[in-house]
């Protein structure tokens, strides 16, 4: 079980350095979110994970179980709420008027196409 535990946590880790070196070396606001905040999430869902197993390999009690439990939660609650986030994020931004990134320069999404069947607003 601290086995798993180690390769997922590890595996977590790489997620974020991979993550990290996205948002550095990505040449757009668009590409550098979507890399950080796949990387992120998968990153920490892995190590809270890795974290569960560990604790319930070193601590098979009532307090370690909560423990546990109180560890699902939380990768259930950030599971939940990063993409949220990195949504509106980039929504909000697109919104605002900046633009993603193109080689040759031509705006291959135009604001004004989704502005006629807007549900909701």
């Amino acid at each position: 079980m601290k086995y798993v535990s180690v390769i997922m946590i590890s595996s977590g880790f790489f997620l974020f350095l991979a993550a990290t070196i996205g948002f550095l070396r990505l040449p757009d606001f668009y590409t550098r979110m979507h890399a950080t905040g796949k990387g992120d999430t998968l990153g920490l869902l892995l190590i809270i994970m890795g974290l569960f197993f560990y604790e319930l390999s070193i601590n098979w009690t009532w307090s370690g179980v909560i423990t546990g439990l109180k560890l699902i939660a939380m990768a259930l609650f950030w599971f939940l709420a990063s993409p949220t986030a990195t949504h509106t994020l980039l929504r909000a931004a697109f919104e605002t008027g900046i633009r993603p990134w193109s080689k040759d320069k031509e705006f291959l999404i135009d604001k004004t196409q989704g502005e006629s069947n807007d549900i909701g607003r």
